[in-house]
């Protein structure tokens, strides 16, 4: 089993943070820190409240920025040390978001990793996940049936060119999500570990219908007679 580690919340980065709105967590990527996805927040949904979260370890020497998990390997990832960082990310939500309406995660790579895992712990909390490069850990756990039955609205995209995932977890994450969640899937051509304009747009449609999703039906009409 790994080691709990936790997250520094002094160094989340806000955006409409206070605000009533619906919480979108962005989770970096290895080596790098809650600086980068925050980046992205001019091409996100003004809908929702953005935290970006740095990861709570310190990616090994020389590489800068942080880690979410070590990797032990080229070819391995350990699960447990996924599921580690992800009862982190739960924590900081009880801690820090607990009252929030719904939430939704995007990662890229470790950090998209880490939210399907977050999603895996505990489907109830988190109502949509985007996964961009990243992959869905292997063996089983416990909120795996739950969501499997709330088939919870996912977004995978990866670039055709992307070599820093083993292929073994690709090939696992694409036979595994299609059970688990509602996916939305695209494969960029050409395009490498990395995040495009063209994938962007396609977040920003995926997490506009997480949050039109959130809104009220329209009343039925009454019948007149």
């Amino acid at each position: 089993m790994a080691e709990p580690v936790e997250i520094d919340r002094s160094a989340v980065h806000w955006a409409r943070q206070g605000e009533e709105l619906p919480l979108l967590l962005l989770l970096h990527g290895y080596g790098s820190d809650e600086r980068d996805l925050f980046s992205l927040v001019p091409f996100l949904p003004e809908g929702a409240t953005v935290a970006s979260l740095p990861a709570p370890l310190p990616a090994p020497w020389p590489m800068p920025g942080r880690s979410w998990y070590p990797i032990d390997e080229l070819e391995r990832r350990d699960p447990a040390s996924v599921t580690a960082a992800a009862d982190a990310v739960l924590r900081w939500i009880d801690a820090e978001a607990a009252d929030a309406s719904s939430i939704a995660l995007l990662g890229f790579s470790q950090g998209a990793s880490v939210a399907l895992q977050a999603a895996r712990r505990d489907p109830k909390r988190i109502a949509a996940v985007v996964n961009l490069s990243g992959y869905a850990a292997p063996g089983d756990l416990p909120g795996d049936a739950e969501l499997r039955e709330r088939r919870t609205p996912m977004f995978w995209g990866r670039g055709s060119r992307d070599d820093v995932i083993p292929p073994a977890l690709i090939v696992h994450t694409a036979q595994w999500l299609p059970d688990h969640v509602e996916l939305t899937g695209r494969v960029y051509p050409g395009l490498t570990h990395s995040v495009s304009e063209e994938e962007l747009a396609d977040v920003r449609r995926f997490l506009d219908g997480w949050l039109e999703s959130l809104q009220d039906p329209a009343p039925p009409e009454s019948a007149e007679g």
